[in-house]
């Protein structure tokens, strides 16, 4: 069975469970987590933020993974799997970071503030579309596989610092556990798994779908280019 097959037999049931999943968020978010006394209702962004920025990170990570994989095994499944990663990465940082400037000028009364989290995501942001532009300027598929695959290995070197930069250094970046010198509401807490796991579901489902087509279209040029 191909790589393609096996997707599809997983990408239907695994979109449906991601918008059940994100309507009964929806539920938790406006009717189940109290509304914030200081911020009101604007501090809801964040049940949609947090996901966005934490599963984002999860797809550089895979895009690492495959990355390595590839340069181990040579296979393009994984060059597939990476790129797709890369690219819904890349549009949950890109939600993450517009979500995170409405929070701020409500919250700080400024859209952009040079905070060491923001500046390490906007930097990280600039690498991974970076990728993508470079996988799309080189000419030569084992070329553009090989050289795309050690950036990836090498851009998520920034991905740790992003997650760590508001411990490592001062940052007016809201904290989420109790560890980090914050914490929320048994009622927030609840909310944000269950917007966690939606959102999860729905990443899995696109980088499924993305996975999907760049193996069809692998397919379709080797059947082009291996014609009678």
């Amino acid at each position: 069975m191909k790589y393609s097959d096996t997707v599809s037999s997983l990408l239907v049931p695994l979109a449906l469970a991601g918008g059940a999943a994100m309507a009964l968020a929806q539920y938790f978010i406006w009717f189940y987590a109290p509304v914030e006394a200081t911020m009101g209702l604007v501090q809801k962004i964040f049940y949609l933020h947090l996901p966005l920025a934490w599963w984002g990170l999860i797809c550089f990570f895979t895009v690492f993974c495959a990355s390595i994989a590839f340069l181990v095994r040579k296979s393009p499944v994984m060059d597939q799997l990476a790129v797709a990663a890369a690219e819904v990465g890349l549009l949950l940082s890109t939600l993450a970071l517009a979500t995170g400037s409405l929070w701020a000028r409500v919250s700080w009364n400024t859209w952009w503030t040079w905070d060491p989290r923001l500046s390490t995501a906007l930097i990280m942001w600039f690498i991974y579309a970076g990728y993508l532009v470079l996988r799309q300027s080189i000419e030569g598929q084992r070329k553009m596989r090989m050289v795309a695959a050690v950036l990836g290995v090498v851009a998520f070197l920034n991905v740790p610092l992003v997650f760590l930069s508001a411990r490592m250094w001062r940052s007016i970046h809201p904290a989420v556990f109790a560890s980090e010198g914050g914490g929320l509401e048994p009622e927030m807490m609840t909310t944000v798994v269950v917007c966690v796991i939606a959102m999860g579901l729905v990443t899995a489902a696109l980088v499924l779908m993305r996975f999907r087509q760049k193996n069809l279209q692998e397919r379709l040029w080797n059947l082009y280019m291996y014609r009678d």
